[in-house]
């Protein structure tokens, strides 16, 4: 028998309960997201809280200068990388190092560590800004982010009962071609009494996210569920979750197929020949993100 909608609610609801002392965002981090939300702030205002962490500015000067974003010579500053870049990518930048501090966890099963799902993550990020800027949508950043955090209920499940988490991974496999033997948001469904998009889309709620964040990770398995005008990136992280299904390193166990349908490409008017463009360089571009902590 399936799980109705009040039971589904109280099972996210104290999910959301039980781990809300671990998964919070750090006071910096808040105070980045603050500070670029504010349209009287400058890159001096963002540079000031930035340099208080040395450990953020490293990461967010070895990601300004990875290949991903191609900028000529190496950036030393933090002002200067806010300037080539603008605030709303290092904003992303320091959103990701402080999400991957909840990323750990070590190996839950031979098949799966916190560890893959951080390179799906970043897979999936580097997919979406490069489909984004393909289509010149002027979405970039929006998508990095977008899909750095699609599977963050997954954390909310490993946050909230592993054991449970371990379960639903035993019975997915994977299978010979490294897809999983059954639908993940089922069994997901039949061992917890909701998905790991349930369980994301309410703790992006909880961190009150904007709403575009909150429909990628309730509805990244079914963009098309949403109004046309509501899933623009909820459709390209979609397409780029199944683009990065094929890397190595990453997590493919809630995806049965990585085919893209016509449909879907219809949806953001993007080509097959686009996408196959766009995989051409995705590699190369993850990678040199870094998913390490």
């Amino acid at each position: 028998m399936g799980t109705t909608a009040e039971q589904k609610e109280q099972v996210v609801s104290a999910a959301i309960r039980e781990i809300s002392h671990i998964a919070t965002l750090p006071e910096i981090t808040l105070k980045i997201i603050d500070l670029v939300e504010d349209p009287k702030s400058t890159a001096q205002d963002l540079n000031k809280v930035i340099s208080n962490d040395p450990a953020l500015c490293s990461r967010i000067l070895k990601v300004v200068n990875s290949s991903f974003y191609g900028l000529p010579g190496q950036i030393g500053s933090i002002n200067r990388a806010i300037v080539m870049l603008g605030l709303n990518a290092v904003k992303n930048i320091a959103i990701a190092a402080s999400l991957a501090k909840l990323f750990r966890g070590g190996d839950l099963t031979p098949d799966f560590s916190a560890r893959n799902l951080w390179n799906h993550a970043n897979q999936v990020a580097a997919a979406s800004k490069m489909i984004a800027d393909h289509l010149k949508l002027g979405l970039g950043d929006e998508a990095f982010l977008a899909g750095l955090i699609h599977d963050l209920g997954l954390m909310v499940e490993m946050q909230f009962d592993r054991n449970a988490l371990i379960e639903v991974f035993q019975a997915l496999g994977p299978g010979p071609d490294g897809a999983p033997l059954s639908d993940m948001l089922a069994v997901e469904e039949s061992v917890f009494g909701a998905d790991h998009q349930d369980f994301g889309l309410a703790l992006c709620k909880k961190w009150k996210f904007p709403d575009t964040f909150q429909r990628v990770t309730g509805f990244h398995h079914r963009p098309l569920d949403l109004a046309a005008e509501n899933r623009t990136i909820t459709t390209i992280v979609y397409v780029a979750d199944r683009m990065a299904g094929v890397l190595d390193g990453g997590f493919r166990l809630d995806l049965p197929s990585l085919e893209i349908s016509a449909e879907v490409l219809d949806a953001i008017k993007l080509t097959r020949e686009g996408v196959n463009s766009i995989a051409e360089n995705l590699e190369e571009m993850a990678s040199s993100l870094g998913g390490e902590e």
